[in-house]
């Protein structure tokens, strides 16, 4: 009877999410209710609050669920990057960028990121900042490996790299989501010009 009842719980949770984001991405984050995603969850208004208490709060759920399928995504490469420094890099960045937009649109994602720079110290900021370090710390968990693999220099210290590539990769998103005309191609190219001369920099000999 416990199983069904977590069931029925993460089934209800799923519905509400899948309804929130369904109307945030057609009707804009700000403009819709709660009112409105119980409706199209089917579930009550009271419901949605037993699952979160703000709609900021389902905002940031539909950003961890981006986040943790990007990191598992994120989890296959680094367990066989690509070869070369420079290519098993852009393959995680380019990785992340192409799913950015699964659930969430350039509205959403701003809405997202003013959540977290207005109340760093809320539920919501903590968690958006906790997503932001998983993402640096997986581009770091693929330094390691490919100084392990010899393509990256062993001096060189990988969470120092690792948080320079994320910073550095986080902020042309952020550049990305604030320019609605502008393309995921055109994101990937103008990181490439960025990253490429690190990459080049940071790879073995053999490598750069």
């Amino acid at each position: 009877m416990a199983g069904l009842r977590e069931r029925q719980k993460a089934d209800r949770n799923q519905r509400i999410l899948s309804a929130a984001v369904t109307q945030f991405r057609a009707e804009g984050y700000h403009s819709v209710r709660i009112e409105d995603i119980a409706e199209i969850a089917g579930v009550s208004v009271g419901t949605v609050y037993n699952y979160y208490q703000t709609k900021g709060d389902i905002l940031i759920a539909a950003v961890a669920l981006e986040v943790e399928e990007v990191l598992q995504a994120g989890s296959v490469i680094i367990g066989n990057p690509p070869s070369g420094a420079d290519n098993a890099i852009m393959t995680l960045i380019f990785s992340y960028y192409d799913h950015s937009l699964k659930y969430l649109n350039k509205e959403m994602w701003r809405s997202a990121m003013a959540l977290s720079i207005d109340g760093p110290e809320t539920p919501q900021g903590r968690r958006y900042g906790e997503l932001d370090r998983k993402l640096a710390d997986q581009v770091t968990d693929l330094i390691i490996a490919l100084q392990q693999r010899g393509d990256v220099k062993q001096e060189l210290p990988p969470a120092a790299l690792g948080g320079l590539l994320f910073n550095n990769l986080n902020m042309m998103f952020i550049e990305f989501v604030k320019d609605d005309a502008m393309s995921l191609a055109t994101l990937r190219t103008a990181v490439a010009v960025q990253t490429g001369p690190l990459t080049r920099l940071i790879a073995t000999g053999e490598e750069a």
